[in-house]
């Protein structure tokens, strides 16, 4: 992980031109769904990540990761090639994303059971939706109250910003497999 002081483009202020503004520390949900659809539209984040298309990969993975000198948030770019998608999953914080090129799917699911017995959990979808550049961002809250799967269903790349809050725990999150009705935590 990088810090912002390290990476040019991210900046504190905007005294020089093309550098992106950070996000304010201690920002909160409201505020990081503000920020995002700011930010996906800036012509500098565009020119550092447009080249990121031709790159190619079988799966998905962040190019870019910062996190806030007082741990408040980490700002994330994800690369998503064609036919990739994240595992069931949920978070130990809030978060946002937007979709800055191409498009991307979301699928969000409803924890049925009440999480007394450890490594079991039920899940139904609740509803699924593709997300296009400008359609603005997605938000999830922390544990069961962001359950979701996010991957690329189409034949063209696509690159998505997301912004998440400090987290509540040790862990990142958890990991779903609704075949066996399976949870298990995620290290951070």
């Amino acid at each position: 992980m990088i810090t912002m002081a390290d990476v040019p483009l991210l900046a504190p202020n905007t005294s020089k031109p093309n550098l992106l503004i950070a996000p304010p520390m201690g920002l909160h949900l409201g505020e990081a769904v503000s920020y995002l659809n700011r930010l996906v539209k800036e012509p500098a984040l565009l020119a550092l990540i447009h080249p990121l298309l031709k790159r190619e990969s079988k799966d998905w993975y962040v190019v870019y990761h910062w996190v806030a000198a007082d741990g408040s948030y980490s700002l994330q770019v994800f690369v998503w090639p064609p036919g990739t998608a994240t595992r069931i999953h949920d978070h130990a914080s809030w978060g946002a994303y937007s979709c800055a090129l191409g498009s991307i799917f979301e699928e969000r699911y409803e924890r049925l059971d009440d999480g007394s017995v450890r490594d079991h959990a039920r899940l139904k979808k609740t509803w699924e939706r593709e997300w296009n550049e400008g359609d603005g961002a997605s938000t999830v809250l922390p544990y069961d109250g962001g359950i979701h799967s996010i991957g690329n269903p189409s034949e063209e790349t696509a690159i998505s910003v997301h912004l998440y809050g400090p987290r509540m725990s040790s862990i990142d999150g958890r990991d779903y497999d609704p075949s066996r009705d399976y949870v298990c935590d995620r290290p951070a």
